[in-house]
């Protein structure tokens, strides 16, 4: 299967564990040495009503997507919601 990165962006990522839905993939992380895709960036959960706070993001390792659909992205992501998830990266 081929898809281009706008088609992906377009898709919402549902986490098959709990139902929940993620988000759009905000951006892809790409290994350049062996050129594959390691994981798409989501973004994170606002918190509280500060609407300026810049908000975490989440890694979604490529290993954890179970399906590809025309419409939405299934993964399993386990650690989802625990405040030592290794997948949340901070916004610097």
């Amino acid at each position: 299967m081929e898809a281009t990165f706008l088609e992906l962006r377009c898709k919402e990522v549902v986490n098959v564990l709990d139902g929940r839905r993620l988000g759009h993939i905000t951006d892809i992380v790409f290994d350049l040495s062996c050129a594959r895709v390691l994981g798409f960036i989501l973004p994170g959960e606002k918190t509280g009503w500060n609407i300026f706070k810049p908000c975490d993001q989440l890694f979604v390792p490529y290993n954890c997507v179970k399906r590809i659909g025309e419409d939405a992205i299934l993964i399993e992501l386990h650690s989802q919601g625990v405040p030592t998830n290794p997948y949340v990266l901070g916004n610097k």
